[in-house]
């Protein structure tokens, strides 16, 4: 008996480049886009949920990458930090992460960008968080707002208050 599991083909977008490949199942979307692909800025954390080092997107929202079987994504658009820059010139939330010195080791940095872009978008869609309330109205940029939409993304420097600051910054 094998344990070897059939590789599974699929197709799929990471930072606006399409690529077709034959994937284990068992394979994370971040050993994809880290070992399969070579694309290093998704960061291996914990690699059990828990810290928001290998946030992505997945058609514009925030997953944790260590945490999706890549072959789930089969046909989707994927984007790390790298791939939120266009035409040479960087996202207003990497711009802000900058300004506000939102990093200082920069390990977590990818993910928090990642996580902050899918937080601008659901506050576009009017998304609610924990501390919206009432949960039927419109969430505010308050910097409770923001903690609570960002809680899911550790820094081990402590640079939460620029974090907090870029995101606000960015709207």
């Amino acid at each position: 008996m094998t344990t070897d599991s059939p590789a599974i083909p699929i197709e799929i977008r990471v930072d606006g480049t399409d690529h077709r490949l034959a994937v284990d199942p068992r394979r994370t979307l971040l050993d994809l886009i880290r070992d399969q692909l070579g694309e290093p800025v998704a960061k291996k954390g914990c690699d059990h949920g828990q810290c928001g080092a290998c946030t992505v997107l997945v058609g514009g929202r925030r997953v944790l990458a260590c945490l999706i079987l890549a072959v789930t994504c089969d046909g989707a658009e994927v984007t790390t930090a790298s791939g939120l820059a266009a035409g040479g010139a960087l996202h207003p939330i990497q711009q802000a992460f900058l300004d506000n010195d939102a990093f200082q080791c920069g390990y977590c940095t990818p993910g928090q960008v990642c996580s902050a872009a899918g937080l601008l978008a659901e506050f576009a869609d009017g998304a609610p968080s924990h501390v919206t309330s009432p949960v039927s109205a419109a969430p505010e940029w308050s910097d409770a707002e923001i903690a609570e939409r960002m809680s899911g993304n550790l820094c081990r420097c402590g640079a939460y208050a620029g974090i907090v600051a870029a995101v606000r910054e960015s709207r």
